[in-house]
């Protein structure tokens, strides 16, 4: 038994996992989910925040079967499979861009009077809210549960070069270097994915999907598990609405890591722009033995708005957090290029100390606490007696930290020796090449004046100073 997942409190079910694994960046992302997409028997579920039928499923490392491009692919699946059905359900606000798109109306008009074919436009969300989480259930064998959407801008490869005629997208452009991580689970956790998946489309208006009676298996062709046997906890963020109760599990599982957490906090996030989270670690950070914390963000918010909104929340945080962190254990910083091109930071990953790891759609931001719909997925390496468990979460996190660097995992785990230090191994390493630059306030002087006014980080204080804007 886990002790920290407390299912009714900061997650929902915890379910047994025969294997899953962590994929970092999109082409890993996508060549197991083609891998196992080709597995499906029955039934594929797709839940996103958005779906772009023309994005490419591009691999560098092997040739991939069938057609790139995911609607192509799509369709060749039914082609080939008689008995299979496909259900996609993607944010009804976000479509709207697709219906602009020629190819992409096409494609949907064709897909509509498919019989085999689902597709519905989720509108079971307050006003402004989005349906954000990212999951993909293959015949209730196998799940993604991620930050990536199947839509364009997401697929990169590990190298992060600054050019990348593959990155190409269906406009032409290139949205540059781009950083993101999901997790793939098989057995009764993808079970209850499923179940999450099916209760979303009927609150959608869908009719009862399709019942699974195969026994297949679905799990990425070639794909070595990172953990095998283990309890896995799924979390979720669900808005108030007249017909459901809000959920808050996603914010009450961030709370408990953070308070758990004896040594380090990893964290990779699209924004730091929530005043509770921050609250929890400027009170870690208080204390004399508390966790070190480093938190990978993209070096700004995609677009003027976001970036306007969520850059400023993110220096006035930053500030409030170090007025308080007096014996210096708290970083944020940026992945860039060995050219100097910043790396866009997507991923959505929490690691603490090397007993869990979190993977999911969820931000460090108001709206993923308790506006939009968020599914993220939880180990705790405690409820495993397979001390390979931990020595796999501390891993991941070297590795992530190594992919930043430009170096080997070797590299990561020996500077660690040598520092006890993630703070001391990034500065040691960070020297030239890829590297991690640290997050500067601009305009430092006017982000105290208004800190001096606002007291931010008070917990007790309704956590609304910056509710954002949509996420992705």
């Amino acid at each position: 038994m886990s002790n920290i997942f407390k299912p009714g409190q900061n997650c929902w079910r915890v379910e047994h996992a025969d294997r899953s694994a962590v994929l970092v960046d999109g082409e890993n992302y996508f060549r197991a989910v083609r891998k196992s997409l080709a597995q499906a028997q029955q039934r594929i579920m797709l839940l996103g925040w958005d779906f772009d039928e023309r994005v490419e499923m591009h691999d560098t490392v092997e040739t991939p079967e069938g057609p790139l491009r995911i609607g192509a692919y799509f369709d060749w699946l039914l082609q080939n499979n008689r008995d299979l059905d496909i259900y996609l359900l993607r944010w009804d606000t976000g479509a709207l861009k697709s219906f602009l798109r020629f190819n992409g109306l096409r494609t949907l008009i064709r897909w509509y009077f498919h019989r085999r074919v689902h597709f519905k436009l989720d509108a079971h969300h307050p006003v402004g809210a989005a349906h954000h989480q990212k999951v993909i259930v293959i015949d209730q064998d196998t799940a993604f549960c991620s930050g990536i959407d199947v839509t364009n801008n997401r697929w990169d490869t590990r190298a992060h070069d600054d050019v990348q005629e593959l990155r190409l997208q269906p406009d032409g452009n290139d949205a540059g270097p781009w950083h993101d991580a999901a997790m793939v689970v098989q057995g009764d956790i993808a079970r209850a994915l499923s179940e999450y998946a099916e209760q979303h489309w009927r609150d959608a208006g869908g009719k009862q999907p399709k019942a699974v009676t195969s026994k297949a298996d679905c799990w990425p062709k070639g794909l070595v598990a990172d953990f095998k046997n283990c309890p896995i906890a799924i979390a979720r963020t669900l808005p108030e609405m007249d017909d459901q109760e809000g959920v808050h599990e996603i914010e009450n599982l961030y709370l408990d890591l953070i308070a758990a957490a004896k040594d380090f906090i990893y964290a990779e996030s699209q924004y730091f722009a929530s005043t509770r989270i921050a609250a929890a670690i400027a009170e870690r950070l208080s204390e004399e033995s508390g966790p070190e914390i480093v938190i990978i963000n993209p070096q700004s918010a995609e677009g003027w708005l976001e970036s306007e909104i969520m850059d400023s929340a993110r220096a006035r945080i930053h500030e409030a957090i170090k007025a308080r962190d007096k014996f210096g254990r708290f970083r944020i910083f940026h992945p860039f290029t060995a050219e100097g091109t910043s790396v866009y930071v997507h991923a959505k990953i929490l690691i603490v100390d090397d007993q869990y790891l979190r993977v999911g759609s969820s931000n460090f931001n108001n709206r993923s606490l308790g506006f939009d719909s968020e599914c993220d997925v939880a180990l705790d390496a405690s409820a495993s007696p397979d001390t390979a468990v931990a020595e796999q979460i501390a891993y991941t996190r070297n590795d992530l930290l190594a992919e930043h660097l430009g170096v080997e995992e070797q590299a990561v785990l020996a500077a660690m020796e040598q520092t006890g230090s993630l703070i001391g191994t990034i500065e040691m390493l960070g020297k030239s090449g890829r590297r991690l630059r640290r997050y500067r306030t601009p305009d430092v002087d006017a982000v105290q004046e208004w800190l001096a006014d606002n007291d931010i980080l008070d917990p007790k204080r309704a956590d609304n100073v910056f509710a954002g804007i949509t996420s992705q």
